[in-house]
């Protein structure tokens, strides 16, 4: 399983991360998720789901901070597009991202179940997204967290693939 998402020189573009155009933004944060490209999707599958961390948060704010968690995508999806985080057009199952938290204290479900982009506040972090291929659709409520997705999909990967994006300060 291979997966691909459009960057220049291994940086994500602006328009889905902190320094978007207003028309992206949602208050202060990106909303806009990138497209995701999946190349040899095993046979069998009928499921995909991504994860999408930034594990150079750790040091930040004292955990790898959450930015998407989709699931349910048709395993016969060639890209998922654009902007398929707020538009859902592919009825994929969103899960909450660590907006959540209580230390943050968002509400707004177009924002804590969503993509939230990249805002690092101290240098360009590694973000690392994670595409996995399932033989099943995960029984899953918008809002899911991680650790339930890790749960769910246990016995159920065919194929797994990661990328890392850079998200400039």
């Amino acid at each position: 399983m291979k997966i691909s998402v459009p960057t220049k020189n291994g940086v994500l573009e602006d328009k889905y991360s902190k320094h978007a155009a207003a028309e992206y933004l949602n208050g202060r944060r990106p909303v806009r998720s990138f497209p995701v490209s999946f190349e040899e999707i095993p046979d069998g599958a009928e499921s995909l789901a991504l994860v999408f961390v930034d594990f150079d948060s750790i040091p930040v704010c004292g955990f790898a901070w959450i930015h998407w968690l989709a699931a349910n995508i048709p395993a016969d999806t060639a890209v998922l597009p654009e902007n398929a985080s707020a538009e859902n057009a592919l009825n994929m199952v969103q899960g909450a991202n660590s907006c959540i938290s209580r230390f943050v204290g968002e509400t707004d479900k177009n924002i804590v179940y969503r993509y939230i982009g990249p805002t690092p506040p101290d240098q360009d972090h590694k973000y690392t997204l994670t595409a996995y291929a399932l033989d099943c659709k995960l029984d899953l409520k918008e809002g899911y967290y991680l650790n339930e997705f890790l749960d769910k999909i246990k016995g159920h990967v065919l194929g797994k693939a990661s990328v890392e994006l850079i998200g400039r300060k």
